[in-house]
């Protein structure tokens, strides 16, 4: 089953080099960099918290890139993801190398070694590895990861997925005028547009094969892939493609049961339980408006908007259990929200991106209370441009 990281336990760090005194410019990768961080930080993506995403541009040498990856090892424990574009280099031991702007060709400690990069991931907390190289040559990653004691076999973590831009013999495209490289760019539109036909969330394994039939059509460089466990399963963002095109107002166009939900279970941080309940509307394809009428008007507009932009946890429970209901997530799945809430409001007194256990069933409470309103909407006759009441929480 596909799986999307928790943003507040995950961490990104993007490097990206476009200058160089040796070798040729690649302006390209400037463009692949910002685009990328301001996914991974947006709706369209993981809605990752701006800290969390780490841009390493033209670092002068390795130190200025190994730093980053240290901290954001050490704090990741659901997610880390490692993006490099630039120049790849094959040094004389045949083992790929990713240059950085004073890299000289033939003078290997002018370079940022993979396996160096590699040694970090094998350390870190973090479940799932994620790793995006759009260089040449990066297939022979690839195969350092596919002998017997490779990073995948090596590192005790739940998945760990490698995504590279080209095969070991073949060299990554960036096609002269283009804003980004290939390989991102192909990227980038499938996270922002999706992909028609495809699953609800866009994980690794749909990605890569979604990428390999884009860029052989276009007579580019394929990329390769290799995957550890449940790696593949890792998901980028929802397909925005299988998403409602347009607001629902009527009941009969929801179709709850055929919507993949987030999951409850999986969701480890303040940051990660608001950012899936603003899925939630998201997912439903309802309008503020339309949640706050399915409410019976106990959350106006306000409340739903307050609600999914927050940064703190609900004081209140009864609130977020309206919500949840008015958008017609199933009661066993409200019963797994109420869990988690009561897990981080345990550990409220923690930093905010602390990760918690796994959440604990919840009560038959909040089932009943959306039965109840539930019931109160379809028997309401609702008069336009009324606002209703608000309940007391509304202000969680």
């Amino acid at each position: 089953m596909s799986v999307l990281p928790d943003p507040g336990a995950s961490r990104a760090v993007l490097i990206g080099t476009s200058r160089y005194d040796h070798l040729e410019q690649l302006p390209a990768v400037s463009n692949n960099v910002t685009a990328l961080a301001s996914l991974l930080r947006g709706p369209l993506s993981l809605r990752m918290p701006a800290p969390h995403v780490t841009v390493v541009e033209n670092p002068p040498d390795p130190a200025t890139v190994m730093d980053p990856l240290r901290q954001a090892a050490a704090e990741a424990t659901d997610t880390l993801i490692v993006y490099y574009a630039g120049h790849g280099l094959i040094d004389p031991h045949d083992a790929l190398t990713l240059a950085l702007p004073h890299t000289q060709p033939g003078r290997v400690e002018t370079s940022l070694t993979y396996d160096w990069l590699r040694q970090i991931l094998l350390d870190s907390r973090a479940q799932r590895h994620i790793v995006l190289l759009d260089c040449c040559y990066s297939g022979l990653a690839l195969g350092r990861m596919s002998t017997s004691q490779g990073l995948a076999d090596q590192a005790a973590v739940e998945g760990t997925f490698l995504l590279a831009a080209s095969a070991e013999t073949r060299t990554a495209l960036a096609p002269v005028g283009d804003a980004h490289t290939a390989f991102t760019g192909a990227l980038l539109e499938a996270l922002r547009h999706g992909i028609p036909g495809g699953p609800p969330l866009l994980d690794l394994e749909t990605i890569y094969r979604h990428l390999r039939l884009t860029l052989e059509a276009r007579a580019h460089p394929v990329p390769q892939a290799r995957n550890r466990n449940t790696g593949a399963r890792v998901a980028l963002g929802r397909n925005h493609a299988d998403l409602p095109n347009t607001p629902v107002t009527a009941e009969a166009g929801l179709e709850p049961e055929h919507r993949l939900w987030p999951d409850p279970t999986s969701i480890r941080t303040i940051t990660g339980f608001v950012t899936n309940l603003a899925a939630v509307r998201e997912i439903s394809g309802l309008t503020q408006q339309e949640i706050s009428r399915r409410s019976a008007g106990r959350i106006s507009t306000g409340t739903v908007s307050r609600l999914t932009n927050r940064d703190t946890l609900p004081a209140t429970w009864n609130t977020t259990a309206v919500y949840l209901a008015a958008c017609s997530v199933p009661d066993d799945q409200i019963q797994q929200w109420h869990g988690t809430w009561q897990e981080l409001r345990h550990n409220a007194t923690a930093p905010h991106h602390r990760a918690i256990a796994t959440p604990q069933g919840g009560t038959a409470e909040h089932g009943k209370t959306r039965r109840r309103f539930s019931a109160l909407w379809r028997g309401r006759s609702h008069r336009p441009g009324s606002a209703g009441a608000e309940a007391p929480e509304g202000r969680g």
